[in-house]
């Protein structure tokens, strides 16, 4: 077995028992490996609150074929990013909930997953933990769910290597460091889809002033959507059934935050990923707390009136997934990598506009 760390003074072993012979990995390359080994050594977050998106983008790239990308990629984005950072004390079984959501504890909770997962199998890890992050997943601007969604599509695609479950250990650490709960919502009348559903969600009153955490604390009351569901199947078609309508959305919606509501689409989408790996009695809640990330960050960030977008020109997925990776920020990717998810030329116009959009990485 392979020991690799997933911080100073961690040490995970490669699960041989998670692969399988149907897996199977567009990157034979090792490349996804090298890059997370190097990313392992740098924090969660930068400046204090900022998200280091590197592990995702770079987990997207090598995903979508293009590994020989990931090293250059990485070069770009490196500056931005931070050591990673100190222990306070270790996160042990005996007090972990007083360890929730104390963004100080990251490196503790990175480490407290490090060794989970290299004394169990990572599925049975994520299965124990997943109900105690879920109701927590809106820490982080939904960052964390995100990363972990790379993660689990990675392991599920091209087994459980050492970097692999080391990065596992990492989303895990991040989410349950920034677990952030939302808790009261007023319930409103919806709508049968999830288009209109998103349509029927109150912009705050005020969209200018503070960040995330902030402006989360403002959201009182959110349409009621896929309420009546309450079987696994139905649960994954609703949350496909989101995703989609998120990503269509961006396309006219983008220009109310060209950054922020990326995570409309890219936070369910996590979920989505993540499914395959759950236990199915968790695919419920799941749908559940995917709907009210995606509707806070509607109601946070969403213009006053849509705009109608006509993309310039007609492209493959391909080819869209080429211009996004030329345009290099972490944010583009991400949503483009989502938007070939869905598939649709609806969905690749939003990954067109958010070309558009975006801040190019220089």
């Amino acid at each position: 077995m392979t020991d690799i760390g997933t911080g100073p003074g961690t040490d995970i072993e490669t699960d041989t028992n998670t692969a399988t012979d149907t897996d199977t990995d567009t990157d034979t390359t090792g490349i996804l490996d090298e890059a997370l080994e190097r990313l392992h050594t740098r924090g969660p977050e930068r400046q204090g609150r900022l998200t280091n998106h590197a592990p995702m983008a770079v987990e997207a790239l090598a995903a979508r074929g293009r590994p020989e990308a990931v090293h250059k990629w990485l070069d770009l984005y490196a500056p931005k990013l931070e050591e990673f950072p100190a222990g306070v004390e270790p996160v042990t079984d005996a007090d972990w909930r007083a360890a929730l959501g104390d963004p100080r504890r990251a490196a503790d909770w990175i480490a407290y997953f490090g060794r989970e997962l290299g004394a169990h199998p990572w599925r049975e890890v994520l299965a124990r933990w997943w109900p105690r992050l879920l109701p927590g997943m809106y820490g982080g601007s939904t960052h964390p769910v995100i990363r972990v969604g790379h993660a689990v599509r990675t392991l599920e695609a091209g087994g459980a290597t050492a970097p692999r479950l080391a990065e596992l250990a990492h989303g895990l650490g991040y989410w349950a460091a920034r677990h952030h709960p939302v808790t009261g919502l007023a319930a409103l009348p919806g709508a049968e889809s999830a288009a209109a559903a998103l349509d029927a969600v109150p912009p705050l009153a005020d969209r200018t002033d503070g960040g995330f955490p902030a402006r989360l604390g403002r959201v009182r009351a959110l349409p009621v959507w896929a309420a009546s569901v309450d079987g696994p199947e139905e649960a994954r078609r609703r949350l496909t059934e989101l995703v989609r309508a998120a990503t269509h959305r961006y396309a006219t919606h983008g220009h109310g935050d060209e950054v922020m509501l990326v995570h409309a689409a890219t936070a369910p989408n996590a979920v989505l990923r993540a499914l395959p790996a759950l236990p199915r009695a968790l695919w419920v809640p799941s749908l559940r707390a995917a709907w009210t990330a995606s509707a806070a960050v509607t109601a946070m960030y969403a213009p006053d009136a849509p705009v109608a977008y006509d993309p310039p020109g007609s492209f493959t997925a391909e080819e869209v997934f080429e211009r996004a990776l030329a345009h290099g920020d972490e944010h583009v990717i991400k949503l483009t990598d989502t938007a070939l998810d869905v598939g649709d030329e609806q969905a690749l116009a939003a990954a067109l506009r958010a070309i558009e959009l975006g801040e190019p990485l220089r």
